[in-house]
């Protein structure tokens, strides 16, 4: 049964604890990449924006019904990306049921990844979402949009979403590495405390927009 996700899109946030979960794919990309980005982006929701999130992320499959339970799913990697048929399907239900999907590019995920969404949403094309666009404008404000955090090619951060009657359903950040600003500070060679924050506070936006749009 699909999970209506809109019962649990609320204007404060004092609902039963809900989880994250990171999406499990197929065809050898590394998936389970960023280890401790979503604990800690928990955390600071948790912290920042008073959610009620359990402490720890889950893992789910594309094509598992355990998909349904979970109104916000992650997704990471490097390299290349396969969904069946059926989890195509999986995903579409999921995410014109309520659900939504963040596609964070940790370098090298592009080429794989788009069309792999066109199996998802073969009438859908990514947009780039403009500066002005509410996401970018929650608790924390971000005027120029997605911020920089890792170099990868030199290109600009930029944020592009599939918008499905009129929702966006899932949001996908390229040449920004949210998830790796994210993780425990230190883990990469030149992290810095202050683009840290600015990932995480992004992801702030990107929960407290999906849990309120």
């Amino acid at each position: 049964m699909v999970v209506l996700f809109a019962a649990i899109a609320m204007s404060s946030f004092n609902a039963p604890a809900y989880k994250i979960a990171r999406l499990k794919y197929s065809g050898g990309g590394d998936w389970y990449g960023d280890r401790t980005a979503l604990p800690n982006l928990i955390k600071f929701c948790n912290e920042n924006l008073k959610t009620n999130f359990d402490d720890d992320d889950e893992v789910v499959e594309a094509g598992s019904a355990s998909l349904f339970n979970y109104p916000f799913t992650f997704m990471t990697g490097h390299g290349n990306v396969i969904f069946s048929d059926q989890e195509a399907r999986n995903l579409r239900k999921y995410l014109t049921g309520g659900g939504f999907l963040h596609i964070d590019d940790n370098y090298g995920l592009d080429q794989y990844i788009r069309p792999q969404m066109k199996k998802v949403f073969p009438e859908l094309d990514f947009v780039e979402l403009p500066v002005n666009h509410p996401i970018y404008h929650q608790k924390y404000d971000f005027p120029n949009g997605l911020p920089k955090i890792h170099e990868h090619d030199g290109k600009r951060a930029q944020g592009f979403g599939l918008i499905y009657k009129g929702r966006l359903v899932c949001f996908y950040t390229y040449e920004c590495d949210l998830g790796n600003g994210w993780e425990d500070y230190g883990t990469y060679a030149g992290d810095t405390q202050e683009a840290r924050q600015k990932a995480l506070k992004m992801g702030a936006n990107l929960i407290q927009y999906i849990f309120t749009q």
